[in-house]
């Protein structure tokens, strides 16, 4: 024990010596050591330490500074002020400082103090409406749980003043405080405070010095700063600072297009005119007017000056417009540059320049680089996720290997576009923001389809009310099948899908009165190499009459209300204004009659091809079909026929151009279609006396015989260039239902005009024919014949021709890929007649409405319209009025 203790004593007299040796050794070690500034001494880091930021690793904040253990630096020094400027420049830190702890011989040891900077942990907004926080939350850059400095306070402000500004509240006051909060230690309230005052606006603008330019012109120049004239009734009032200094670039480029190439403003002035507007001082100095004078053509070996001198339409002496000719040389569709883009010559530049002002005249040189020809690379497609990319890339226009041209970029967005799987409003900003990719070096350039994938199959189950109580509907349409897939489940979703064919089944019933069913089968690539179609389709519909008890109880309360009215406006089942619903909408199932009966069977194939000729818009289409009719006991007054099996054998014959650009919101472009529907003229040959009163009906009409013309063009011009431009629509309609035999004149197949367009379920067999601001068919002649006794009496309502003319402005609302949606005003004439010798071009009833469409990718194109008819519809002696329309998938 003794041995134990004095070994013990021995090692604790040696680790003292030691110690005190080690104090002798370093007699040089000072603690928080004075730095000399003007002697810098040069030391290795023995240590680094770290307080505060305790929410951060030491090694972490340690490699922020860029010191390290081991390096040598000076002190004061480079390198200790840089470490400190690593630091602010995260703008993470309150307040830095690295501090010299200790010193020993040639070693520092430094500690590096930070302060966090607070986070926020909630937003406070005083005095703006929720729409509004709404939209500067996306500006200001202050999160929740994130830090906040002096700078995005500072930047906040300016930003939410700058948004008040272009709202109009030019003389708000923001002002931004943080306040810490005492619930979470580090964190921090900010509070935003705005006092937005009354709006600014702009009283009256007065405008000197414009001797040769109106005010007029120069007011709407200036689109955004505008005064309280009637001229702009509809334009804003509300004065922006920034608005308004491009309005007065605006103004001075409205005199440059009128010739006065060095007019400017002298002076302007804002000057309160109360608390809440301002009036507007502008002074002119238009200078002279200038006029071009010869413009020569530098660098040009594709074309020749006449060629290129053609297209810029601008000659000597016409008035300088510098805006004018920028727009001739790059901008306009047949602009100059076009044409070498559309020859390959993607890298080519083209350059005004003025060489000589004599008097009121200046010379121009058009400085052109030609550059090569570019071909295309490569050419890819992505976000297609819906049909096999071979479906796609068989309506491109760009192929690899192929001279690069902008109308093939752009003939490929619209057939894109009309494949109707793709969203359409997003394919040509696009291919502008990042879709095409020059390669100057080798002369070639990529080009990339961004394609954002769209639903275009649509469903429809509905139930409506008709004359004869509910009718229920259910149909599908499947505009991406693949009848190739049938027996491959993998591709089914519902049914085979991925080769852009269009299957459709709708099927319709209210019971035992009415019953419909359809298919439809379209191939619009028949055999995938050349886009000619195949349309397949079949139909079938049954109608059943009343009994007559039920229509003599429907006619004498008819009698009692209308007395000496004849059937009045209308008396087709169905479609609205018929035999009623007011004999018991609950006794029709019971008052059915199966020995009255309307039914149809028919089926057709078609043939449609793009044409080459004139241009590759036109196209063609052949279509034969059949209908059958069979008709048992019917009401006279619906066909002029009541019994017998009629045969329709037709051949529809269809020329069209189309070049529209969107086939849902459509924007330009135009569509023209010339169609003849005809038969075989039986009564050419069959040897039988078609004007011998013998004859039945279902002799007369077995085969029935016609030919029936149909004319019909619309155009389409946006009024601004904008994506949501508002859109002017010009429609005209011409049809025509001829006859080879007066005697054997078709009842089928004619028109009912008026209305919504909407037959119901009960067209037997017409084509109703829309007309807004007015019931349906109601404006339809009737067709008179001689009774028993001889008196002449009306038969049946039925149109053979008729003509329609429609202007109608659309406004767009949302453009999304969920809902295009859209508001419209509309003006239109037209008229039907039941004989061309009837007919009067002049003769036109008329109306004015407004209207809104919405459409659904799920459901296709709804809407509502109102209109007014100034004319009288037939049996009427004064102007019909106002009449609502719904829309569910025509086109009125």
């Amino acid at each position: 024990m003794q041995y134990k203790t004095v070994i013990i004593s021995c090692f604790l007299l040696l680790f003292s010596h030691l110690m005190s040796a080690q104090t002798v050794v370093n007699p040089d070690t000072v603690v928080n050591p004075e730095i000399d500034y003007m002697e810098p001494k040069e030391y290795q880091i023995a240590d680094i330490q770290v307080e505060g930021a305790e929410s951060y690793d030491d090694f972490v904040l340690i490699g922020f500074s860029g010191l390290q253990v081991g390096q040598k630096i000076v002190i004061p020094g480079d390198d200790i002020t840089n470490a400190v400027k690593k630091f602010w420049e995260q703008s993470m830190f309150s307040d830095v400082k690295i501090e010299l702890t200790k010193v020993a011989g040639d070693k520092a040891w430094l500690t590096i103090y930070l302060q966090l900077r607070p986070k926020v942990s909630e937003i406070i907004y005083n005095g703006l409406k929720k729409a509004e926080i709404e939209d500067i939350e996306k500006r200001i850059g202050i999160l929740k749980e994130k830090q906040i400095t002096p700078n995005m306070s500072d930047r906040a402000s300016k930003s939410i003043k700058k948004y008040l500004d272009e709202k109009g509240f030019s003389n708000a006051d923001i002002k931004v405080y943080q306040k810490d909060d005492p619930a979470k230690p580090g964190f921090v309230k900010v509070e935003i405070d705005v006092d937005k005052k009354l709006k600014t606006r702009v009283h009256k603008i007065y405008i000197t010095g414009n001797d040769n330019l109106n005010a007029l012109e120069i007011n709407k120049a200036m689109k955004k700063t505008n005064d309280n004239n009637i001229i702009n009734i509809f334009r804003t009032k509300k004065y922006v600072k920034d608005l308004y200094e491009k309005d007065k670039i605006a103004a001075i480029e409205k005199y440059n297009e009128f010739g006065y190439r060095d007019a400017y403003i002298v002076s302007d002035s804002i000057v309160p005119f109360d608390d809440k507007s301002v009036d507007v001082y502008m002074k002119f100095s238009e200078g002279n007017k200038y006029y071009f004078r010869d413009i020569k053509w530098i660098g040009n070996t594709i074309y020749p000056y006449e060629t290129l001198n053609q297209f810029l339409t601008i000659k000597k002496g016409d008035v300088y417009n510098l805006r004018l000719l920028n727009k001739r040389l790059q901008e306009d569709e047949d602009a100059v540059a076009k044409l070498y883009s559309n020859k390959g010559y993607l890298f080519f530049n083209i350059q005004p320049v003025e060489v000589a002002i004599e008097n009121d005249s200046i010379d121009f040189e058009i400085h052109m680089v030609e550059g090569k020809p570019a071909t295309i690379n490569e050419v890819k497609i992505t976000g297609n996720t819906r049909v096999y990319e071979n479906v796609v890339r068989r309506e491109l226009r760009t192929v690899p290997g192929a001279l690069y041209s902008q109308d093939d970029i752009m003939r490929t967005l619209r057939e894109l576009a009309q494949m109707g799987h793709f969203d359409p409003e997003k394919l040509s900003k696009d291919m502008m923001e990042g879709g095409l990719k020059p390669n100057p070096e080798n002369g070639t350039v990529d080009l990339t389809y961004h394609l954002e994938t769209k639903s275009s199959d649509q469903v429809e189950f509905s139930a409506g009310w008709g004359a004869a109580g509910i009718v229920g509907s259910l149909g599908l349409k499947f505009s991406n099948f693949a009848i190739q897939n049938i027996f491959k489940p993998e591709t089914y979703r519902i049914v085979p899908q991925g080769e852009g064919q269009t299957f459709s089944i709708n099927a319709r019933t209210n019971g035992n009165y009415y019953s419909s069913f359809s298919l439809s089968f379209l191939e619009p690539w028949l055999g995938g190499k050349r886009p000619n179609s195949l349309s397949v389709s079949l139909y079938y519909t049954a109608t059943s009459g009343m009994s007559d008890r039920y229509l003599n109880a429907y006619s004498n309360m008819y009698s009692n209300m209308y007395s000496g009215y004849g059937y009045g406006s209308g008396y087709g089942y169905g479609s609205g204004y018929g035999y009623g619903s007011g004999y018991g909408n609950t006794s029709y199932e019971t008052e059915v009659d199966k020995n009255k009966y309307f039914r149809t069977l028919g089926a057709s194939i078609g043939y449609g091809k793009r044409l080459s000729w004139p241009d590759d818009f036109f196209t063609f289409y052949g279509e034969l079909s059949f209908q059958r009719y069979m008709i048992n006991n019917w009401y006279q007054q619906e066909t002029n026929v009541t019994n017998g099996v009629f045969n329709n054998v037709g051949l529809n014959l269809t020329i069209g151009r189309n070049s529209i650009d969107n086939p849902i919101f459509t924007r330009k472009g135009s569509n023209f279609s010339l169609g003849l529907q005809i038969t075989p003229p039986y009564s050419k040959f069959n040897g039988k006396d078609y004007s011998s009163s013998s004859m039945t009906d279902a002799e007369r009409y077995k085969f029935l015989e016609y030919h029936k013309w149909k004319f019909s063009a619309k155009t389409f011009t946006p009024l601004m260039n904008i994506v949501k431009t508002p859109v002017l629509m010009a429609r005209a309609e011409f049809a025509y239902v001829g006859h080879f035999n007066k005697n054997a004149r078709t009842p089928f197949g004619t028109y009912m005009f008026g209305g919504d367009g909407m037959s119901g379920y009960s067209g037997y067999a017409n084509e109703y024919v829309s007309m807004r601001g007015y019931e349906t068919g109601a404006l339809t002649p009737y067709e008179y014949g001689l009774n028993s006794s001889g008196e002449k009496v009306a038969v049946a309502q039925r149109a053979y021709l008729y003509n329609k003319f429609t202007m109608e402005l659309r406004v767009p609302i949302s453009l999304e890929q969920s809902a295009n949606i859209w508001a419209l005003g509309f003006v239109e004439a037209g008229n039907s007649f039941n004989k061309i010798s009837d007919y009067n071009p002049f003769n036109l009833k008329r109306s004015a409405g407004v209207g809104v469409r919405i459409y659904l990718p799920m459901f296709g194109i709804m809407g509502i319209d109102w209109g007014y008819g100034f004319d009288p519809q037939v049996n009427e002696s004064k102007a019909h009025g106002s009449q609502i329309h719904f829309v569910i998938g025509q086109e009125l």
